[in-house]
């Protein structure tokens, strides 16, 4: 028997407690104890009543605490009885901080069944759901769920874009870099980081943000990991993150737990590369476990192994302020008694402390507490652990689960109703009648008078849910979804005539809660980014060793360099929840940009367009800027300015030589087309004068023509009228010669 045990009187159970016979009945004797030989035993009592048996006390040389390095486990030069009393007194802090918040574990567990997402088959108990009946109906109405899937998956796209969550900023001016190489390949670098050699950032921020929305908080833990020699960032759930909920943020508490279990392989290997004390821890006992663990478990399926060698260990890793003897606060040599922040690892079935190491920067004067998990809150509420939708929608979601199981039993029952029948009636095989379509069943009917079935069996009058419960449901359903931002906005269906402004401003009021939550859950990535940075600085080789693959040139004092010049900030936008209105704000910015571009940038203006619209490497599709060359000799530069001058006034004499040489040109010009218009129109004047005097020619000509053709016809006419009449004559002389008596004798 080897390892520190420790007794503790019987009282109230709590989660940390166990049950012992009463004080004045625990007898411890030394001498029949196991030890080392010669390393005593030893027994340290507690005002309470309880008692701390090392077994194996000194099992380990321990050495004294003033040459212990600033970074090392200070566990292993501290005493080891001191040791079990300091981690008894933190193991009942620690059982306050978790009694503090049992109510809100209790809820959380509860608002778990709510999710619907365990398939529960009809009630076979009269305790069963709504109806108090056998075969009721267990469905739950999944408005919490799909509230819970819209915001994972919207955060996700926000948050875990494709091309990685880190974008590089200039610590000065606070904007983008986007032209520097230097800063380009440490983005390349770390978003390579990122989603290849932490495979598991991805899907472990996907499912913190599930329980973010469902329970209100999520926790990053933001550490080196000793095993993968790397930092790490891993959700840390809720229900394991202890603190007192009368906390108001990480950074004011008391003590900050994380409870983790450890396997007895990885126990092994911590405790080999001395991160963990090398002692004896014995077996490790079954752990009880939360109801919201529970709840879990039944969701998944899980069962928890009896099998002892499957057992984890149950680490209760404490942040917190002490004065720890040997170490303490010191101010011109004296100790102020002035608490320091320390993490302490404990294994609480065996209640040994594993390691206390300091928990500030060496170079911090203030000693400071660093600052290990981060807060992704959703709604902040009235304690440390902020509103989820379990608690929005609640309320909501109970409500519509009973009416909805009303609905579903009402349906069945009016359909397929039971009944009651005579005690005489059932005389047949079973009361169990199973009418099929189209079939019958027979029934005994010897106890009724006159034989009326009717006598003997009664359907009971159930009736389907009316439109009152109907209504009732639709408009508890509506009010849940509009609560929990989870709203139907018609945008590709309805009016084709309402404006495009109109559902633009529809969208972003429907829209205002989650982009508040989204405004928050930038600012906790950009502290989880500022923390692995911080881890980057202080191991700069965890950065190089897993980038080896890649075509880069860092070297430790250049990327130390790159990383105190830029600050890693997400890419997601605070200011817009979707990446529709991402869209359309890069599209107004570059129609202003467009309408002035002598007031914008436009190469820097396409490139934050094509980013928005998912474009992951729009330089490829850019023409490269121009090179602007370095600025000359002030020497040469003057020399220059002086030639430019001389050329300059000889090209003016030039310019004033050629001026004058085509005014005289163009008045030679004016002068030769004066002369031809003064030729044109004179040979107009006589072209003109030839034309009249042709045609007055013409004319005479035609007249006397005509003239000597009218003489000619006068004569004709008088020569013609002469022949007329001496033809005339001829014929009248004639007619007188035959109409004469001839004077010749007749024959």
């Amino acid at each position: 028997m080897a390892g520190l045990v420790t007794l503790t009187p019987h009282r109230e159970s709590g989660p940390l407690k166990q049950e012992l016979p009463d004080e004045e009945n625990v007898v411890l004797d030394s001498s029949n104890m196991e030890s080392t030989p010669g390393k005593p035993n030893v027994i340290v009592a507690f005002p309470d009543g309880s008692v701390s048996v090392d077994l194996n006390a000194q099992a380990q040389d321990t050495q004294p605490l003033k040459d212990a390095k600033f970074n090392s486990n200070l566990a292993l030069h501290l005493d080891p009885s001191y040791l079990g009393s300091l981690g008894d007194e933190l193991l009942r802090a620690i059982e306050e901080d978790e009694l503090s918040r049992q109510e809100w574990l209790d809820e959380r567990a509860e608002g778990i069944k709510l999710l619907a997402l365990k398939i529960e088959k009809p009630s076979s108990s009269q305790a069963g759901a709504s109806a108090g009946v056998d075969n009721t109906s267990r469905s739950r109405n999944t408005m919490l769920l799909e509230a819970c899937l819209r915001f994972q998956a919207t955060a996700s796209g926000e948050l875990l874009p494709t091309g990685g969550p880190v974008k590089i900023q200039d610590k000065l001016s606070r904007d983008a870099v986007d032209s520097d190489d230097r800063a380009q390949m440490l983005e390349d670098d770390l978003n390579y980081y990122m989603t290849v050699v932490a495979s598991e950032y991805v899907p472990d921020t996907e499912r913190m943000l599930l329980w973010v929305a469902a329970g209100g908080s999520g926790f990053k833990k933001v550490y080196r990991c000793p095993l993968r020699r790397r930092p790490l960032s891993e959700s840390v759930d809720a229900e394991n993150l202890i603190v007192s909920n009368a906390a108001t943020d990480l950074a004011n508490a008391d003590r900050v737990t994380f409870r983790t279990r450890m396997r007895q392989s990885v126990m092994k290997r911590m405790q080999h590369l001395k991160v963990y004390r090398d002692v004896d821890l014995g077996q490790p006992s079954m752990e009880m476990r939360s109801s919201v663990e529970e709840e879990k478990d039944a969701i998944s399926g899980v069962r928890i192994t009896n099998r002892s060698e499957d057992l984890p260990f149950t680490i209760l890793e404490c942040y917190c302020l002490i004065d720890l003897e040997g170490d303490e606060h010191k101010e011109k040599g004296e100790a102020t008694g002035l608490p320091r922040p320390y993490k302490i690892s404990i294994e609480k079935s065996s209640r040994t402390v594993l390691e206390i190491r300091r928990n500030w920067k060496k170079e911090d004067e203030l000693e400071r507490a660093r600052e290990v998990f981060v807060k992704y809150p959703y709604v902040p509420g009235f304690g440390f652990y902020d509103i989820g939708l379990i608690q929005i929608l609640g309320n909501p979601t109970t409500a519509a689960t009973a009416l909805l199981r009303i609905m579903i039993d009402s349906g069945i029952f009016g359909n397929f109703p039971g009944g009651l029948i005579s005690k005489g009636g059932d005389k047949q095989n079973s009361t169990d009648i199973s009418v099929p379509p189209g079939g019958f069943a027979p029934i005994d009917t010897s106890m009724s008078p006159d034989g009326d079935i009717r006598r003997v069996v009664m359907a009971l009058p159930y009736k389907e849910a009316g439109p009152g419960i109907q209504a009732l449901y639709q408009e508890i359903t509506t009010a849940g979804m509009r609560l929990g931002s989870i709203p139907d906005t018609p945008v590709a269906e309805g009016n084709a005539e309402v404006p495009v402004g109109t559902t633009i401003a529809n969208i972003e009021q429907a829209s205002k809660i989650l982009d508040a939550v989204h405004r928050r859950l930038h600012t906790a990535q950009s502290k989880e980014f500022t923390l692995l940075r911080d881890l980057f600085v202080e191991n700069p080789q965890d950065f190089i060793r897993f980038n080896q693959k890649r075509d880069n040139n860092w070297d430790e004092a250049g990327l130390l360099a790159a990383l105190n010049d830029y600050n890693m900030v997400p890419r997601a936008d605070p200011n817009t929840s979707s990446n529709l209105q991402r869209i359309m704000r890069a599209q107004a910015v570059y129609m202003v940009a467009s309408a002035h571009p002598e007031l914008f940038v436009i190469d820097k203006t396409l490139n934050y367009l094509l980013k928005s619209v998912g474009v992951t490497n729009p330089q490829h599709l850019l023409q490269p800027p121009q090179q602007m060359a370095p600025p000359p000799d002030p020497k040469a530069q003057a020399a220059m300015i002086s030639a430019q001058a001389q050329q300059t006034t000889a090209q003016a004499k030039m310019a004033d030589v050629q001026s004058r040489a085509q005014n005289q040109k163009a008045e030679n010009a004016d002068k030769d087309a004066q002369r031809q218009t003064d030729v044109q129109v004179a040979q107009m004047k006589l072209k003109g004068q030839m034309i009249e005097h042709a045609g007055k020619t013409q004319a005479d000509a035609l007249s006397q023509v005509s003239s000597q053709q009218h003489e000619r016809a006068i004569a004709q006419a008088k020569i013609d009228s002469e022949e007329r009449q001496h033809a005339t004559g001829l014929v009248s002389d004639h007619l007188l010669q035959q109409n004469e008596p001839s004077s010749e004798p007749k024959p």
